[in-house]
C-alpha cells in the first residue's frame, strides 16, 4: 500500500519537511548523498550519485530540498527518474517588473551552473532521458555579467529519449535554454526566464511534442549592453523538423527573432500554435521554411517597434510550405507588418493590423514579393497603403477586408488575383 513518508532535513539553522507520496525506496534526498547546498561546494558528484541510485532501482524521485547547489560539472537523469526541487509553480525573482522580490539564491531550490563557459557546443548541464523529468528548480549562471555581452555556454537542458519533461522551472539567465531535439513527445510546461541566445530549440521530432505556458522576459537584466546584444542575436523559439508540434500560451520579449521556423537535415515543422506572443522583437515571426500541410498560428499577438527594420512577419525566399495566421493582432510602430517571398502560401484571416509605416515612407502593411497570399476578413486600422503585390506573385485572394481611408492595394502582378468586397471609410468619415 502507498503511504505518506515524512522526509526531514536540516540546512544550516533551517529545518524543512517534505511530504512525499511514495513506496519505500522510491525517493532519494541529495543531502543524504553528500550534497551541501551551501552555494560553495561542488555538488555534482552527490547529485549524480543520487540520480544513479534512483536509476538502478528502476526509477523514482530525487529530491533537492531548499538550498543553493553549485555545479562544476553536468548531470544525467536516468530513465524514469525525476529530479525535483521545492517549487510547485514557477517562482518570480528580482528583475524588470519584480523589484524588491527575493534574489534566486534567497529561497527555494537554486542550481548554480558554472561548467562550459565559452563552449556553446559543450555538454548540456542536464540531460533528460526516457520518462525522466526536471521539476521545481531555478537554474542560474552566476558567472554571467548583467551589464555586458553574455558568455557562451552549452544548453542548460537537453531532452532525449521518449516523454522527457521540464515542469515548473525558472531558467533565469542561461545562454541557451532547452534543446528539445531527438526525442518523442516532449513536454515543456510552466517555464519562465531569460535565455540570452536561444530559448527552446525543436528538431528531429517524429511524434507530437508539447510546449505550454513558456514565457521569456528580461527578468534577469535589461542593462543596455546586454539587452542590446540580446536584441541583435537572441532567438526565443526555433522549430525545424517536428511532426505535429503543439504550442500553447508562449511569449517572448526583446529578441532579434521571436519565433523562427527553418529547415534542418531532419526536415521542417508543421503544428498548431495557439495564443503565442512576441513583444519588442526585431522580427516577431521568421519563416524560412514550413511543411506543406502547414503552420497553424491562431490568436497570436505580435509587436515590433525597435531595431533597424522592425517587422512582424518575415517569409523568406526559401519558403515553399503553407502558413496560416488566424485571429491574430499585429501592432507597434514598425516598418511593415509582413514581408513575404518564396513560392509557398501565406494566409491572414480575421486579423487586425495597426501602426505600420512608422517613418511615413508610404510602405504597405503587407508587402508580397512572390508566392501565394490570402487576406480575408482582416481589419487595417491605419489610413495608409494596405497591400502591395509584386510582379512575381503567382496567386492572391484579397476579399472582405475593412480599412481606414481608401482601399489602397497596389497590384503589380500578372498572376491570378481576386480582389473584391474590401470596404474603406464611409463617406461621412466614420470608420
Amino acid at each position: 500500500m502507498r503511504r505518506l513518508r515524512m522526509v526531514t532535513f536540516a540546512l544550516g539553522s533551517l529545518t524543512a519537511m517534505s511530504l512525499v507520496a511514495a513506496e519505500p525506496g522510491s525517493a532519494w534526498n541529495v543531502l543524504q548523498h553528500g550534497a551541501k547546498g551551501d552555494g560553495q561546494t561542488d555538488d555534482t558528484a552527490a547529485f549524480q550519485q543520487a540520480l544513479d541510485a534512483a536509476g538502478k532501482a528502476g526509477g523514482g524521485t530525487v529530491l533537492a530540498p531548499r538550498g543553493v547547489y553549485r555545479f562544476a560539472g553536468h548531470l544525467n537523469v536516468p530513465p524514469a527518474v525525476t529530479l525535483q526541487g521545492i517549487w510547485e509553480s514557477v517562482p518570480a525573482h528580482n528583475g524588470l517588473r519584480d523589484r524588491g522580490l527575493p534574489k534566486p539564491t534567497d529561497d527555494g531550490t537554486t542550481f548554480l551552473v558554472t561548467e562550459g563557459a565559452g563552449k556553446e557546443d559543450g555538454t548540456p548541464f542536464i540531460t533528460l532521458n526516457t520518462n525522466s523529468t526536471l521539476k521545481g528548480v531555478v537554474l542560474y549562471y552566476p558567472e554571467q555579467i548583467a551589464d555586458d555581452a553574455p558568455k557562451p555556454y552549452p544548453w542548460a537542458i537537453a531532452m532525449r529519449g521518449k516523454n522527457p519533461a521540464v515542469l515548473d522551472c525558472e531558467l533565469l539567465n542561461p545562454y541557451q535554454g532547452i534543446d528539445a531535439t531527438h526525442n518523442e513527445r516532449h513536454l515543456i510546461r510552466n517555464v519562465q526566464g531569460q535565455p540570452l541566445r536561444r530559448g527552446v530549440w525543436v528538431d528531429a521530432i517524429y511524434d507530437i511534442g508539447r510546449i505550454e505556458n513558456v514565457h521569456f522576459n528580461p527578468w534577469w537584466s535589461t542593462q543596455p549592453k546586454l539587452f542590446a546584444w540580446q536584441k541583435a542575436h537572441g532567438e526565443a523559439f526555433l522549430f525545424a523538423r517536428s511532426d505535429w508540434q503543439y504550442v500553447l500560451n508562449t511569449f517572448c520579449f526583446g529578441y532579434q527573432v521571436g519565433y523562427r521556423f527553418l529547415a534542418s537535415q531532419a526536415g521542417v515543422c508543421n503544428g498548431n500554435f495557439l495564443g503565442i506572443g512576441a513583444d519588442d522583437c526585431e522580427t516577431a515571426v521568421v519563416i524560412d521554411q514550413s511543411a506543406p500541410f502547414g503552420l497553424l498560428i491562431t490568436n497570436g499577438e505580435f509587436v515590433s517597434f525597435r531595431g533597424p527594420n522592425p517587422t512582424m512577419v518575415e517569409v523568406a525566399k526559401t519558403h515553399t510550405g503553407t502558413v496560416r495566421f488566424v485571429n491574430c493582432a499585429f501592432w507597434g510602430p514598425c516598418h511593415q507588418i509582413a514581408r513575404i517571398a518564396g513560392h509557398g502560401t501565406v494566409g491572414f484571416g480575421d486579423c487586425t493590423f495597426v501602426q505600420w509605416d512608422a517613418k511615413k515612407e508610404g510602405r504597405a502593411a503587407l508587402q508580397v514579393a512572390e508566392g501565394t497570399v490570402l487576406v480575408r476578413g482582416c481589419e487595417f486600422r491605419e489610413d495608409k497603403p494596405q497591400i502591395e503585390l509584386g510582379a512575381a506573385v503567382r496567386r492572391a485572394v484579397i476579399t472582405g477586408n475593412v480599412v481606414a481611408g481608401a482601399v489602397r492595394i497596389d497590384n503589380r502582378t500578372k498572376g491570378n488575383v481576386r480582389i473584391a468586397d474590401n470596404v474603406g471609410t464611409s463617406p461621412s468619415g466614420e470608420f
